[in-house]
């Protein structure tokens, strides 16, 4: 069926140029809101018709007809109907719905997939500074990461994946503090444990894991490095470079059990190190964007639509949090990345028009809007009808791998993916773990291990091959339950694309809930292994492609799909 809506597009828009210059490059079919109404709709008309001072209805029957005596209408098309004010509806042959079976089988796990482009594509994820376990919240993150990263290398993208994070700074002082009152004895609640918001400290029993490792002179090894206690309480420096260690390698844990890789591993100290930082600085002072007025420096980032000048230096002589973001995108571009996705909650969003006008101060030739940003909002966590709120071992928050261990790698992935990232998600972890179609991701998992079944009996009985099903003859296909099918199937590339360019993962949970439902209707309706040879075949080759598409879409979220339940 792609191959046959390509060529009908193509006479489309040969016969839109021939009504006005330039209208052939807006040639699109639609999928019309009831099915009833035809495979694919065209608005063509309606849209040319103020321009050509023509009646739209008119316009449309003129089309319609000069549509029909092209040879690719003549071959995949059974019917075009004009409706309501020059609505241009098409109904296809069977063949030319049918032919996506066989797209699907050749194509196998590339189907869907577009040929590779050669810019690279930098997308920055999690990025979770090491002072606690990672929480609900970095596990949306997580997923969100990696499904937009699976979704752009669908489109063909090269795809670097980054978790940049601070690994100096304020926090991680308290961090070490904390952990060295662990080490000395002190707890929470005693009179020496810091208490109030001007005396932070971190609670959770991980701080008293990391101070017993740290005395027993053990040694942490994490992606990105390694080090070993002294097991002296006074070494605090030696504490504070053993406790990122550990929690570098505990987030290293939750992301391998979240199925997450990375390619890099970027420290907001080696900005200050490498002089990024002052170089960024001195790039924005040379371009005249920077003033000093009450002690500070400040950058004027009014100047490119920010809602005020925004300090860069402090009076102490430190820099804000923005300026080492300026001076890391600084170095995105310069190592290549014409193209960065950062992914990251809201609390993030009054960073993003400082960060870019930073950027464009700069004068390094980087173009407006860069980088590009998905933010989303917090989980929620609810079992039994209440919500959980804590996790004893972080002390304040469920944990990315409290989430994983009540329910599994899977359920996790596909409910946090399953809404738009910036609307509050609830997340059931009662929901999470039924066996019924109310669990979506049981409801998608389960089709495909239908459909395998079904496969793995005719292969029993009657010794069968995938493969050979890809020959198989699909004119039995009539059904209108099969049609359906095969209709969604051809949705799935343009359904890839779509949300590849919108970062909208949750766009794939929907088009895989819909075409499992889709299965369960043709099941009920259909017995596939029938006695007539033919028959069965075709609907052999129906059921493997649907179960194909199941998993390709699946493995873009980082879901896997079982051939048994």
């Amino acid at each position: 069926m792609l191959s046959a809506k390509q060529h009908l597009l193509t006479a489309l828009a040969a016969e839109l140029e021939k009504l006005q210059t330039g209208a052939g490059a807006r040639a699109a079919f639609e999928s019309p809101k009831v099915a009833a109404h035809g495979d694919l709709a065209c608005t063509a008309a309606m849209q040319l018709a103020k321009a050509l001072k023509q009646n739209p209805r008119q316009l449309s029957e003129s089309l319609r007809i000069a549509l029909l005596a092209t040879p690719a209408f003549e071959r995949w098309v059974d019917a075009i109907e004009i409706a309501g004010p020059g609505f241009i509806n098409i109904r296809l042959k069977d063949a030319a719905k049918q032919a996506v079976v066989h797209e699907v089988l050749q194509a196998a796990e590339c189907f869907g997939e577009q040929p590779a482009q050669p810019h690279k594509v930098l997308v920055e994820f999690v990025s979770a500074n090491p002072t606690g376990p990672l929480h609900v919240g970095h596990g949306r993150q997580a997923a969100l990461g990696d499904a937009i990263c699976n979704l752009l290398a669908t489109q063909g993208q090269q795809v670097y994946r980054e978790f940049y994070y601070n690994d100096a700074g304020v926090q991680i002082g308290t961090l070490a503090n904390s952990t060295q009152l662990r080490a000395k004895g002190y707890k929470p609640g005693d009179a020496e444990w810091p208490s109030g918001e001007n005396a932070p400290a971190y609670n959770g029993d991980y701080i008293q894991d990391i101070a017993n490792d740290f005395l027993a002179k053990k040694t942490v090894k994490s992606d990105d490095r390694e080090f070993t206690g002294s097991g002296d309480v006074n070494d605090l420096d030696g504490m504070r470079l053993f406790a990122v260690a550990y929690l570098r390698r505990e987030q290293d844990l939750d992301l391998k059990a979240f199925d997450v890789r990375f390619d890099n591993y970027y420290l907001e100290s080696s900005l200050y190190t490498s002089g990024k930082v002052d170089a960024a600085v001195q790039k924005l002072r040379d371009a005249g964007k920077t003033y000093e007025q009450d002690g500070a420096l400040w950058l004027k980032s009014t100047d490119y639509g920010d809602d005020k000048d925004r300090v860069m230096r402090k009076g102490d002589g430190t820099y804000t949090y923005f300026v080492p973001d300026v001076a890391y995108h600084i170095a995105k571009w310069e190592r290549g990345f014409t193209r960065v996705v950062n992914i990251q909650g809201t609390d993030h969003h009054g960073t993003i028009a400082r960060v870019r006008a930073g950027l464009q101060a700069a004068n390094v030739g980087i173009p407006e809007g860069y980088p590009d940003y998905v933010l989303h909002t917090m989980v929620r966590v609810m079992r039994g009808g209440e919500e959980v709120k804590i996790s004893k071992r972080a002390g304040s928050y469920v944990t990315l791998r409290d989430l994983i261990e009540w329910t599994s790698k899977d359920a996790v992935r596909f409910f946090l993916l399953s809404r738009k990232p910036d609307t509050e998600y609830i997340f059931d972890i009662d929901l999470a773990l039924a066996q019924n179609n109310d669990n979506p991701v049981y409801y998608v998992q389960y089709a495909h291990a239908r459909i395998c079944s079904v496969l793995a009996a005719w292969k029993e009985k009657d010794g069968g091959d995938v493969a050979s099903l890809a020959q198989a003859n699909l004119s039995p296909l009539q059904s209108p339950q099969a049609h359906a099918l095969m209709l969604a199937l051809a949705k799935y590339p343009e359904m890839l694309t779509s949300a590849a360019n919108d970062f909208a993962p949750h766009d794939v949970t929907f088009y895989l809930r819909d075409l499992a439902s889709l299965y369960h209707s043709y099941y009920d309706a259909e017995r596939i292994l029938v006695d007539d040879e033919a028959v069965k075949k075709a609907r052999l080759a129906l059921v493997a492609a649907t179960a194909q598409v199941l998993r390709n879409g699946l493995k873009v979220l980082g879901v896997s799909a079982p051939q048994k339940m």
